[in-house]
């Protein structure tokens, strides 16, 4: 079970198709339950991936903000991520309940990832040549916490938001990911908090871990290329007929 949702995770957490709203799907259909020690151990995991595949850039962020050079563009970066972070907060903490509900609610998952195509194709027609902002920052970090919804792409929503607001699509790319870390910490402390280690088969559990950072580290260079050669669009397909499907059957099952 934890290496099928290992896998899953590992290809869904990096690619825009939503990987919250796929482990709802797989669970809700498997009848299986995501123990909470191996959420939090995707947490861990997903960390892993981004410090990785950004480590240079994170050491140029921890060095400017050991210097306090807030001038340098590793140093606004850094206050970008705080900016974009705080949105994220605010809206993860007021509708906590709206979403822990809504990871019971495949129809909803269904809906939400036709909407989530939506906006993966409209993001086709970005074509950004300039740098972050301020703005921006905090924009793509309102797009994160809104795609705490299952079937919404945290990386679908954040990325696209930095095409269409005509941010460039590496820096959108980048920023996307280095984002992520404190949402990732935020998250895997506070469930941390009610994690009571029992007899979980650790091996198992490790084991499950490695394959989703592997499987992970490789589709995050799979979205980078897309991003790059402006397919990132196409995932709409994708999302469009898995959202589809997932209301069909739910509504004439």
């Amino acid at each position: 079970m934890i290496l099928i949702l290992a896998v899953v995770q590992g290809i869904t957490e990096w690619l825009p198709v939503s990987s919250s709203g796929h482990l709802v799907v797989v669970q809700g259909y498997l009848g299986l339950k995501v123990p909470l020690i191996f959420d939090v151990a995707l947490h861990v995991g997903t960390l892993c991936v981004v410090l990785m595949a950004f480590r240079e850039d994170v050491v140029k962020i921890l060095k400017a903000l050991i210097r306090l050079d807030f001038r340098a563009e590793e140093g606004k970066l850094a206050l970008f991520i705080v900016m974009g972070s705080l949105p994220t907060a605010v809206i993860g903490f007021l509708f906590h309940n709206v979403f822990e509900a809504l990871f019971y609610n495949v129809l909803a998952v269904g809906i939400a990832l036709l909407i989530n195509g939506f906006l993966l194709y409209v993001s086709g027609q970005g074509r950004g040549s300039r740098e972050l902002g301020f703005l921006d920052s905090l924009l793509i970090g309102t797009a994160q916490g809104v795609a705490i919804t299952p079937g919404f792409s945290r990386s679908g929503f954040t990325i696209a938001t930095g095409l269409l607001m005509g941010v460039k699509k590496e820096v959108s790319f980048v920023y996307s990911f280095l984002l992520s870390m404190p949402a990732v910490v935020g998250a895997t402390i506070v469930e941390s908090k009610d994690l009571a280690v029992g007899s979980q088969d650790m091996t198992v559990l490790i084991l499950g871990v490695v394959t989703s950072i592997v499987v992970g580290y490789v589709s995050l260079k799979i979205l980078f290329r897309m991003v790059m050669k402006e397919r990132f669009h196409l995932f709409a397909y994708y999302c469009w007929i898995a959202g589809a499907i997932i209301i069909v059957f739910q509504l004439f099952q």
